[in-house]
């Protein structure tokens, strides 16, 4: 939090009803919170971590634990540094994709044990994306992950820190505006909730169908399709209608220790 503090002016954007946007349950500021692990829910929340004028920096997809945000909130920091030096524009991209991938390399295992990606997400890209998902190493490994009750064997699936990492070196220093969140948070399935307000204090589910029939918020339309509740379409408190360009032009630059970086969830 101090880290956020002193280095991000931090802001919001609701993405209910966005074409990209998966389907969650309501995650209310007074509910219960649970683990899951760094890249889950890709569909349902996206962290931007832009420079002032509004250049993306870089993007987490989904939830990541605290220990592994830090860091990432650190090589954002490198890349503005990068983005406002006096390097020409392809020695900065050059820069941006050594640091992205560098940046896996130094990864702790526990990092990497927190970046398996969630079985149900796994079986999504090996029954849809086998042979042109780019999170899958070895598609005839992946594939033993749709009979039912095996688990994909080490090496079938890349885990979400490298895919975010991998994703990230194709898209150096790009406009906030032109950023294809779409294509960048595509893979698993597009509803994703934990039910976490429904579980005891040992994890477990205590009432299944009322988890079931929860009011969701995300994606309209799926949410019409999958015959969800109407209640999930409302708009989630202090989500923000301002563009990130008239945010940054009303707010000014300082320093950048204020506000050289914003954070946006998106």
């Amino acid at each position: 939090m101090s880290y956020l503090q002193q280095n991000f002016a931090c802001g919001t954007r609701d993405i209910t009803g966005e074409s990209y946007a998966g389907v969650s349950g309501r995650h209310e500021v007074n509910g219960k919170a649970i683990v899951t692990t760094n890249g889950a829910g890709p569909h349902n929340i996206q962290m931007f971590m832009l420079a002032a004028d509004g250049t993306v920096l870089h993007v987490l997809p989904g939830y990541w634990a605290p220990a592994d945000i830090l860091p990432e909130m650190e090589l954002a920091k490198k890349l503005n540094q990068v983005w406002i030096s006096n390097y020409s524009l392809n020695q900065k991209r050059q820069e941006f994709y050594r640091l992205q991938l560098a940046h896996v390399s130094a990864h702790s295992s526990e990092t990497i044990m927190r970046s398996e990606m969630q079985s149900f997400d796994k079986k999504y890209e090996a029954k849809h994306n086998l042979h042109t998902s780019d999170t899958i190493l070895n598609p005839a490994l992946a594939a033993t992950c749709l009979t039912k009750g095996v688990q994909a064997p080490e090496g079938a699936f890349k885990t979400t820190d490298v895919i975010m990492h991998e994703r990230m070196a194709r898209r150096p220093f790009v406009p906030y505006s032109q950023f294809d969140v779409v294509a960048f948070s595509n893979y698993g399935k597009p509803f994703y909730d934990k039910h976490e307000d429904y579980r005891n204090a040992s994890g477990q589910v205590v009432d299944k169908d009322a988890a079931k029939n929860a009011p969701k918020i995300g994606n309209a339309k799926a949410m019409q399709g999958n015959n969800m509740p109407a209640a999930g379409r409302r708009r989630r408190a202090g989500g923000a209608n301002s563009s990130t360009a008239s945010y940054l032009a009303r707010r000014g630059v300082r320093t950048f220790a204020r506000y050289g970086v914003r954070a946006l969830m998106r």
